[in-house]
C-alpha cells in the first residue's frame, strides 16, 4: 500500500495539533510547517501525497503558495486542501481559481477534514498502487 503522507501548512499550533492527531489516527504520516515562506521548499523536499494549506499564513498567503505550486511543472498536480477561518464566498472562489482541489472553512468537523483529504488524495494513492504493481510483474 502506498504511504499516505500529508504536509500540513498551518500556523496556529492548536489547529495543527488537532488535525495532526485526527489524520495520524487514520493512518496518515503528517508533517507540519508553520511558515508560509518555507512551505514550497518543504513541498518540494517531501513530495507529499497531498497538502493541507491554510489561507492566511505569516510571510506568504496560502493563495500565493498555491499559485506558485500550480505553476511548478514537477509539483503542480499535488492535491491541495485549502483551509480558511473566513468561509466567505470570495475566499472559496479565490481558492478555486488558484487551483485548490478542495476547500474547508474553519471550524470544521474532524470527519470533514479527513474525508476531504482522502477524497483529493485517492487518485494519487491509486496511481501509486498501480505503478507499484506494474513494477512487481
Amino acid at each position: 500500500m502506498a504511504e499516505k503522507h500529508v504536509l500540513l501548512v498551518e500556523d496556529e499550533p492548536n489547529i495543527a495539533e488537532a488535525i495532526r492527531f485526527i489524520l495520524t489516527r487514520a493512518g496518515w504520516n503528517v508533517t507540519v510547517e508553520a511558515s508560509g515562506i518555507a512551505a514550497l521548499a518543504r513541498i518540494a523536499a517531501l513530495r507529499p501525497t497531498a497538502v493541507i494549506l491554510d489561507l492566511m499564513l505569516p510571510g506568504r498567503s496560502g493563495l500565493e503558495i498555491l499559485a506558485e505550486l500550480r505553476a511548478d511543472a514537477d509539483l503542480g498536480a499535488t492535491p491541495v486542501l485549502m483551509l480558511t477561518a473566513r468561509g466567505q464566498g470570495r475566499d472559496r472562489e479565490a481558492a478555486a481559481a488558484a487551483g485548490a482541489s478542495a476547500f474547508l472553512a474553519k471550524p470544521f468537523a474532524n470527519a470533514d477534514v479527513l474525508a476531504a483529504l482522502e477524497a483529493i488524495a485517492a487518485p494519487v494513492l491509486a496511481a501509486s498502487v498501480l505503478a507499484g504493481s506494474g513494477k512487481a510483474g
